[in-house]
């Protein structure tokens, strides 16, 4: 068999009612030049006799078996054993379309300035999901280019892990996968954003992202709100805010005083919340004033290097902020970014 042009990193815990039918989708890959490095975590049903027989009848299936160590640890393992220059990643309950590979591979051959390539996604099936999960399918699927990417990376995970496409000896020169208090994808691509590397999404759906109670996501407390918190908080201290002289965040209600709290222990104090609610404007949060926006010009115009962080969940609050930052001529990436 010819040397394979992608690696299909797959890692799999208890995943025998979904394997078969992940292998199948990718199986039916129209790339033949790809190999699958399954590693196993451990699982203590049918998924290692799943994987023994399916090698027997597809020699692109390499199998890794490790005692269960966590999904981080079966990441960079499998990581150690992908041969090709390129590594897409997948797990063991979704599926992948027949042209997905060889899709974003002629993408990453022919754009060479891109470091991370996802697809757009579909959930499955319909009855686990739920208003929150379509909003943010909706959500990724409308980033496509690095700008809406960049723009939005501080807001939530703007790929979908097992759809993306990196280059192998990319990944490994930034540290492979992290074991960290938070979720190991975001830490990721917050690592790629922190060095400069640039992403991109093929406008189709080419991965069903399989949707049920037991998801990491749903169960792993690295995929918490407040764990998310502390990864934004931990690479804003680290990138955007750290040459700036003052602070501002936009929102304090419940997610300004939350990456506040975070950014304060990181040795950054807000110089003062904005908020439109007359009943929190005039008083203080975490000993920091809170003023109305009509008041922010004023204060912005006291620093030579203020930087603000618009922290509002509410939907549509986005859409506002930047319409009333626009106005002051603060513009995005560069005086502001949005965190919610």
């Amino acid at each position: 068999m010819a040397e394979p042009l992608v690696s299909v990193l797959m890692p799999v815990y208890q995943a025998e009612a979904t394997l078969r039918q992940t292998l199948e989708s990718l199986r039916s890959q129209t790339l033949d030049r790809f190999e699958i490095v399954a590693v196993d975590d451990g699982s203590t049903d049918a998924s290692p006799s799943i994987l023994e027989i399916w090698q027997q009848t597809d020699p692109r299936l390499r199998t890794v078996i490790l005692p269960h160590a966590g999904l981080t640890h079966a990441l960079n393992r499998g990581l150690q054993s992908c041969t090709a220059p390129y590594v897409a990643r997948m797990d063991a309950d979704d599926l992948a379309a027949p042209e997905r590979l060889e899709k974003q591979l002629r993408f990453m051959e022919q754009h060479l300035d891109i470091s991370v390539l996802g697809t757009q996604i579909t959930c499955f099936p319909e009855d686990q999901v739920g208003e929150g999960y379509r909003l943010y399918c909706e959500w990724q699927n409308a980033l496509l280019e690095h700008e809406q990417i960049a723009r939005e990376i501080f807001v939530e995970s703007p790929l979908t892990h097992p759809s993306v496409m990196l280059r192998r000896d990319e990944l490994l020169a930034l540290g492979g996968y992290h074991d960290c208090v938070w979720a190991e994808d975001y830490d990721l691509w917050l690592r790629y954003f922190a060095a400069g590397r640039r992403f991109a999404k093929l406008p189709e759906v080419l991965l069903s992202w399989r949707q049920h109670p037991q998801r990491l996501t749903r169960t792993d407390s690295r995929y918490s709100v407040e764990n998310f918190l502390r990864a934004k908080a931990h690479y804003l201290l680290a990138g955007a805010l750290q040459d700036k002289d003052a602070v501002f965040v936009w929102g304090a209600g419940k997610t300004g005083r939350r990456i506040s709290k975070h950014l304060i222990r990181g040795g950054c104090t807000p110089e003062a919340f904005v908020d439109i609610d007359d009943d929190k404007i005039g008083g203080t949060l975490r000993r920091v004033p809170i003023i109305r926006v009509d008041e922010l010009a004023q204060q912005w115009s006291k620093w030579q290097r203020p930087f603000l962080l618009a922290a509002v969940a509410s939907r549509g609050a986005r859409k506002l902020i930047r319409e009333a930052l626009s106005k002051l001529d603060v513009r995005e990436g560069e005086h502001f970014l949005c965190v919610a």
